[in-house]
Protein backbone atom coordinates (compact mmCIF):
# COMPACT_ATOMS: atom_id res chain seq x y z
CA UNK A 1 0.00 0.00 0.00
CA UNK A 2 1.59 3.25 -1.01
CA UNK A 3 1.36 6.22 1.89
CA UNK A 4 -0.58 9.20 1.26
CA UNK A 5 1.83 11.98 2.55
CA UNK A 6 0.80 15.48 2.48
CA UNK A 7 4.30 18.09 4.12
CA UNK A 8 3.79 21.62 4.76
CA UNK A 9 1.03 24.03 4.43
CA UNK A 10 -0.04 25.54 7.96
CA UNK A 11 -3.59 25.44 9.07
CA UNK A 12 -6.17 28.24 10.37
CA UNK A 13 -5.12 29.75 13.96
CA UNK A 14 -8.00 29.40 16.08
CA UNK A 15 -6.40 31.84 19.03
CA UNK A 16 -5.17 34.65 17.12
CA UNK A 17 -1.00 35.86 15.64
CA UNK A 18 0.05 35.98 19.49
CA UNK A 19 -0.55 32.76 20.76
CA UNK A 20 1.61 31.54 17.80
CA UNK A 21 4.38 33.74 19.14
CA UNK A 22 3.47 33.09 22.78
CA UNK A 23 4.23 29.37 21.69
CA UNK A 24 7.33 30.17 20.05
CA UNK A 25 8.69 31.90 23.13
CA UNK A 26 7.62 28.73 25.21
CA UNK A 27 8.58 26.38 22.63
CA UNK A 28 11.46 25.57 25.08
CA UNK A 29 10.03 24.90 27.79
CA UNK A 30 7.12 22.34 29.45
CA UNK A 31 4.55 21.71 27.63
CA UNK A 32 1.28 19.67 27.54
CA UNK A 33 -0.42 18.53 24.23
CA UNK A 34 -4.69 17.97 24.10
CA UNK A 35 -6.50 16.24 21.47
CA UNK A 36 -9.60 18.13 21.21
CA UNK A 37 -12.21 15.26 19.85
CA UNK A 38 -15.38 17.13 20.11
CA UNK A 39 -13.58 20.33 18.76
CA UNK A 40 -11.66 18.36 15.94
CA UNK A 41 -8.42 20.46 17.18
CA UNK A 42 -5.45 19.88 18.93
CA UNK A 43 -4.01 22.62 22.16
CA UNK A 44 -0.68 23.55 23.02
CA UNK A 45 -0.70 24.38 26.95
CA UNK A 46 2.26 25.72 28.46
CA UNK A 47 3.32 24.02 31.69
CA UNK A 48 5.18 27.03 33.29
CA UNK A 49 2.28 28.86 33.25
CA UNK A 50 -0.73 26.70 32.85
CA UNK A 51 -2.49 28.50 29.94
CA UNK A 52 -3.47 27.48 26.43
CA UNK A 53 -1.04 29.34 24.25
CA UNK A 54 -2.25 27.76 21.09
CA UNK A 55 -5.10 25.74 19.63
CA UNK A 56 -5.46 24.24 15.66
CA UNK A 57 -7.78 22.57 13.57
CA UNK A 58 -6.53 19.04 13.13
CA UNK A 59 -9.10 16.08 11.84
CA UNK A 60 -12.66 14.44 13.01
CA UNK A 61 -12.94 12.89 15.69
CA UNK A 62 -9.30 12.94 17.06
CA UNK A 63 -8.05 10.62 19.97
CA UNK A 64 -4.42 9.47 21.39
CA UNK A 65 -1.01 11.50 21.03
CA UNK A 66 2.36 10.53 20.99
CA UNK A 67 5.51 12.79 21.21
CA UNK A 68 8.66 12.29 19.05
CA UNK A 69 12.01 11.15 20.40
CA UNK A 70 13.23 14.80 20.03
CA UNK A 71 9.87 16.01 21.29
CA UNK A 72 9.87 18.63 18.54
CA UNK A 73 6.38 16.91 16.69
CA UNK A 74 3.46 15.32 18.36
CA UNK A 75 1.18 12.71 15.93
CA UNK A 76 -2.46 12.51 16.27
CA UNK A 77 -4.70 9.46 15.50
CA UNK A 78 -7.67 10.92 13.74
CA UNK A 79 -10.04 8.02 15.06
CA UNK A 80 -12.71 9.92 11.96
CA UNK A 81 -10.88 9.10 9.49
CA UNK A 82 -7.62 7.17 8.04
CA UNK A 83 -4.54 9.33 8.80
CA UNK A 84 -1.85 9.65 11.54
CA UNK A 85 -1.28 13.51 11.38
CA UNK A 86 1.76 14.49 12.39
CA UNK A 87 2.41 18.61 14.13
CA UNK A 88 5.75 20.50 14.94
CA UNK A 89 5.26 20.98 18.76
CA UNK A 90 6.30 24.56 18.50
CA UNK A 91 4.02 26.34 15.99
CA UNK A 92 1.00 23.15 15.55
CA UNK A 93 1.33 23.36 12.23
CA UNK A 94 0.93 20.31 10.56
CA UNK A 95 4.65 18.61 9.13
CA UNK A 96 2.73 15.38 7.45
CA UNK A 97 -0.21 12.85 6.64
CA UNK A 98 0.06 9.10 6.35
CA UNK A 99 -3.10 7.56 5.30
CA UNK A 100 -3.58 3.87 6.23
CA UNK A 101 -6.00 2.91 4.19
CA UNK A 102 -9.79 2.33 3.63
CA UNK A 103 -11.89 2.59 6.82
CA UNK A 104 -8.45 2.79 9.14
CA UNK A 105 -9.78 4.36 12.10
CA UNK A 106 -6.88 4.70 14.26
CA UNK A 107 -6.56 4.89 17.44
CA UNK A 108 -3.84 4.36 19.99
CA UNK A 109 -0.54 5.27 19.21
CA UNK A 110 3.15 4.95 20.17
CA UNK A 111 6.21 7.16 19.05
CA UNK A 112 9.43 4.46 20.38
CA UNK A 113 12.60 6.01 20.99
CA UNK A 114 14.04 4.80 17.70
CA UNK A 115 12.11 6.75 15.85
CA UNK A 116 8.95 4.81 14.15
CA UNK A 117 5.60 5.03 15.16
CA UNK A 118 2.97 1.89 16.01
CA UNK A 119 -0.77 2.76 15.62
CA UNK A 120 -4.10 0.50 15.64
CA UNK A 121 -6.41 0.86 12.64
CA UNK A 122 -9.52 -0.31 14.57
CA UNK A 123 -11.96 -0.63 11.47
CA UNK A 124 -8.81 -2.79 9.92
CA UNK A 125 -8.64 -5.25 12.53
CA UNK A 126 -5.03 -4.61 12.58
CA UNK A 127 -1.87 -2.51 13.93
CA UNK A 128 0.78 -0.36 11.69
CA UNK A 129 4.39 0.00 11.92
CA UNK A 130 5.11 3.22 10.44
CA UNK A 131 8.84 3.84 9.93
CA UNK A 132 10.65 7.30 8.68
CA UNK A 133 7.20 8.63 9.25
CA UNK A 134 9.05 12.39 8.78
CA UNK A 135 11.10 11.37 5.66
CA UNK A 136 8.45 11.80 2.81
CA UNK A 137 8.37 8.29 2.12
CA UNK A 138 7.68 6.45 5.51
CA UNK A 139 7.29 2.62 5.30
CA UNK A 140 4.09 1.03 6.45
CA UNK A 141 3.64 -2.55 7.45
CA UNK A 142 0.61 -3.79 8.33
CA UNK A 143 -0.42 -6.55 11.19
CA UNK A 144 -3.89 -8.25 11.10
CA UNK A 145 -5.05 -9.26 14.82
CA UNK A 146 -8.11 -10.78 13.54
CA UNK A 147 -10.02 -9.21 16.56
CA UNK A 148 -12.55 -6.38 16.09
CA UNK A 149 -12.12 -3.09 17.63
CA UNK A 150 -8.48 -2.76 17.97
CA UNK A 151 -8.21 0.37 20.40
CA UNK A 152 -5.01 0.71 22.45
CA UNK A 153 -1.27 -0.43 22.15
CA UNK A 154 1.69 -1.05 23.64
CA UNK A 155 4.61 -2.10 22.31
CA UNK A 156 7.94 -3.60 23.37
CA UNK A 157 10.95 -1.94 23.99
CA UNK A 158 12.87 -3.60 21.56
CA UNK A 159 9.96 -3.96 19.54
CA UNK A 160 9.79 -7.52 18.91
CA UNK A 161 6.03 -7.37 19.84
CA UNK A 162 3.17 -5.60 19.98
CA UNK A 163 -0.34 -5.36 22.49
CA UNK A 164 -4.01 -4.76 21.43
CA UNK A 165 -6.93 -4.49 23.94
CA UNK A 166 -9.78 -5.28 21.09
CA UNK A 167 -12.97 -3.99 22.98
CA UNK A 168 -15.48 -5.96 20.52
CA UNK A 169 -13.89 -8.82 20.88
CA UNK A 170 -13.13 -8.71 24.65
CA UNK A 171 -9.34 -9.63 23.86
CA UNK A 172 -5.68 -8.68 24.38
CA UNK A 173 -4.09 -9.62 21.24
CA UNK A 174 -0.22 -10.24 20.84
CA UNK A 175 1.41 -9.39 17.31
CA UNK A 176 4.86 -10.59 16.78
CA UNK A 177 6.15 -7.66 15.21
CA UNK A 178 9.25 -10.16 12.84
CA UNK A 179 7.12 -12.45 11.59
CA UNK A 180 3.64 -11.07 11.70
CA UNK A 181 1.82 -13.97 13.43
CA UNK A 182 -0.34 -13.20 16.60
CA UNK A 183 -2.37 -14.77 19.32
CA UNK A 184 -5.39 -13.49 21.29
CA UNK A 185 -6.74 -14.24 24.73
CA UNK A 186 -10.03 -13.24 26.83
CA UNK A 187 -9.66 -11.13 29.48
CA UNK A 188 -11.56 -9.46 31.87
CA UNK A 189 -15.09 -7.53 30.57
CA UNK A 190 -13.96 -5.25 28.22
CA UNK A 191 -10.19 -4.89 28.34
CA UNK A 192 -9.31 -1.20 27.11
CA UNK A 193 -6.45 0.37 28.96
CA UNK A 194 -3.14 -1.37 28.52
CA UNK A 195 0.53 -0.69 29.40
CA UNK A 196 4.04 -3.08 29.66
CA UNK A 197 6.11 -2.53 32.84
CA UNK A 198 9.62 -0.90 31.85
CA UNK A 199 11.10 -4.04 31.93
CA UNK A 200 9.10 -5.66 29.59
CA UNK A 201 7.96 -8.25 32.16
CA UNK A 202 4.59 -7.67 32.85
CA UNK A 203 1.65 -6.47 30.68
CA UNK A 204 -1.06 -4.21 32.55
CA UNK A 205 -4.61 -4.57 31.58
CA UNK A 206 -7.55 -2.55 32.81
CA UNK A 207 -11.15 -4.28 31.96
CA UNK A 208 -13.68 -1.19 32.57
CA UNK A 209 -17.00 -4.12 32.40
CA UNK A 210 -15.41 -5.80 35.28
CA UNK A 211 -13.83 -3.20 37.23
CA UNK A 212 -10.27 -4.77 37.38
CA UNK A 213 -6.60 -4.52 36.69
CA UNK A 214 -5.06 -7.36 35.21
CA UNK A 215 -1.61 -8.80 35.47
CA UNK A 216 -0.58 -10.82 32.05
CA UNK A 217 2.01 -12.94 30.95
CA UNK A 218 3.49 -11.12 28.36
CA UNK A 219 4.60 -13.92 26.19
CA UNK A 220 1.69 -16.29 26.64
CA UNK A 221 -1.48 -13.77 27.71
CA UNK A 222 -1.82 -16.27 30.81
CA UNK A 223 -3.18 -14.21 33.62
CA UNK A 224 -0.96 -14.04 36.98
CA UNK A 225 -2.84 -11.49 39.27
CA UNK A 226 -5.90 -9.47 39.44
CA UNK A 227 -6.78 -6.59 41.34
CA UNK A 228 -9.68 -4.82 41.83
CA UNK A 229 -10.26 -0.99 40.79
CA UNK A 230 -13.21 1.41 40.72
CA UNK A 231 -15.47 1.71 39.15
CA UNK A 232 -15.01 1.98 34.71
CA UNK A 233 -11.34 1.75 34.62
CA UNK A 234 -11.21 3.40 31.38
CA UNK A 235 -7.39 3.66 30.81
CA UNK A 236 -3.74 1.91 33.22
CA UNK A 237 -0.84 3.83 32.62
CA UNK A 238 2.62 2.96 34.48
CA UNK A 239 4.42 5.11 36.47
CA UNK A 240 8.01 5.89 34.93
CA UNK A 241 10.14 4.17 37.77
CA UNK A 242 7.52 1.27 37.29
CA UNK A 243 6.66 0.95 40.66
CA UNK A 244 2.76 1.68 40.37
CA UNK A 245 0.23 1.84 38.01
CA UNK A 246 -2.82 4.24 37.84
CA UNK A 247 -6.34 3.01 36.62
CA UNK A 248 -8.64 6.17 35.26
CA UNK A 249 -12.05 5.10 36.84
CA UNK A 250 -14.63 6.97 34.91
CA UNK A 251 -17.67 6.24 37.15
CA UNK A 252 -15.96 7.68 40.62
CA UNK A 253 -13.87 10.42 39.31
CA UNK A 254 -10.85 8.74 40.56
CA UNK A 255 -7.22 7.18 40.42
CA UNK A 256 -6.66 3.49 41.54
CA UNK A 257 -3.17 3.21 42.65
CA UNK A 258 -1.63 -0.37 42.12
CA UNK A 259 1.50 -1.74 43.64
CA UNK A 260 3.52 -3.84 41.00
CA UNK A 261 5.33 -5.72 43.11
CA UNK A 262 2.68 -6.57 45.56
CA UNK A 263 0.06 -6.49 42.75
CA UNK A 264 -2.14 -4.49 45.28
CA UNK A 265 -4.74 -1.99 45.23
CA UNK A 266 -2.81 0.90 47.63
CA UNK A 267 -4.63 3.89 48.04
CA UNK A 268 -7.30 5.77 45.60
CA UNK A 269 -7.00 9.76 44.57
CA UNK A 270 -10.39 11.34 44.33
CA UNK A 271 -9.92 13.46 41.36
CA UNK A 272 -13.67 14.54 41.53
CA UNK A 273 -16.25 12.71 43.06
CA UNK A 274 -18.48 9.76 42.28
CA UNK A 275 -21.69 12.61 42.13
CA UNK A 276 -19.73 14.70 39.77
CA UNK A 277 -17.71 12.22 37.37
CA UNK A 278 -20.63 12.53 34.79
CA UNK A 279 -19.80 16.37 34.50
CA UNK A 280 -15.92 15.57 34.32
CA UNK A 281 -16.21 12.57 32.38
CA UNK A 282 -12.42 11.65 32.42
CA UNK A 283 -10.85 9.25 30.36
CA UNK A 284 -6.85 9.58 29.42
CA UNK A 285 -4.08 9.67 32.11
CA UNK A 286 -0.68 10.44 31.39
CA UNK A 287 2.61 10.21 33.76
CA UNK A 288 4.68 13.34 33.56
CA UNK A 289 8.28 11.96 32.68
CA UNK A 290 9.53 12.20 36.22
CA UNK A 291 6.63 10.50 37.94
CA UNK A 292 5.19 13.30 40.45
CA UNK A 293 2.33 14.55 38.64
CA UNK A 294 -0.74 12.94 36.39
CA UNK A 295 -2.79 14.62 33.79
CA UNK A 296 -6.25 13.51 33.60
CA UNK A 297 -8.76 14.60 30.64
CA UNK A 298 -11.75 15.27 31.89
CA UNK A 299 -13.61 15.68 28.38
CA UNK A 300 -16.87 17.06 29.56
CA UNK A 301 -15.71 19.97 31.24
CA UNK A 302 -13.00 20.72 28.82
CA UNK A 303 -10.42 20.28 31.33
CA UNK A 304 -7.08 18.37 32.27
CA UNK A 305 -6.50 17.59 36.44
CA UNK A 306 -2.88 18.18 37.20
CA UNK A 307 -2.55 16.00 40.27
CA UNK A 308 0.05 15.37 42.38
CA UNK A 309 0.86 11.88 42.91
CA UNK A 310 2.36 11.70 46.72
CA UNK A 311 -0.53 13.90 47.98
CA UNK A 312 -3.37 13.23 45.78
CA UNK A 313 -4.09 17.19 45.79
CA UNK A 314 -5.41 18.09 42.27
CA UNK A 315 -2.87 21.16 41.77
CA UNK A 316 -5.26 22.84 38.97
CA UNK A 317 -7.27 21.97 36.22
CA UNK A 318 -6.38 23.51 32.63
CA UNK A 319 -8.73 24.34 30.00
CA UNK A 320 -7.97 23.18 26.74
CA UNK A 321 -10.48 22.74 23.54
CA UNK A 322 -13.92 21.02 23.19
CA UNK A 323 -13.76 17.31 24.54
CA UNK A 324 -10.15 16.98 25.55
CA UNK A 325 -8.97 13.38 25.46
CA UNK A 326 -5.88 12.28 23.99
CA UNK A 327 -2.67 13.60 26.01
CA UNK A 328 1.19 13.97 25.22
CA UNK A 329 3.91 15.83 27.01
CA UNK A 330 7.31 17.51 26.13
CA UNK A 331 9.23 17.97 29.39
Amino acid sequence: MSPIIAVGAALSLALGASSVNAARQDADGPALFVANKRGNTVSRIDLSSGEEVLRRESCTNPHELATSPDGKHVALACYGGTTIDIFSADTLERAATIDLGDNARPHGIVWMPEGTIYATAEGRESLFRIADPLSGTPRLREYATGQQGSHMIAVAPDEGAAWTTDLGSRTVTRVDLVSGSSMSATVGEEPEGIALTPDGQTLWVSARGSNTALALDPETLALRQEVETGRFPLRLAIRPQGDFAVTSDLMDGSLSVIDLDSAKLTRTIAVSSPETAQDRFQVTILWSDDGNLVYVAETASDTIAEVDFATGTVLRRLSAGDGGDGLAIVP
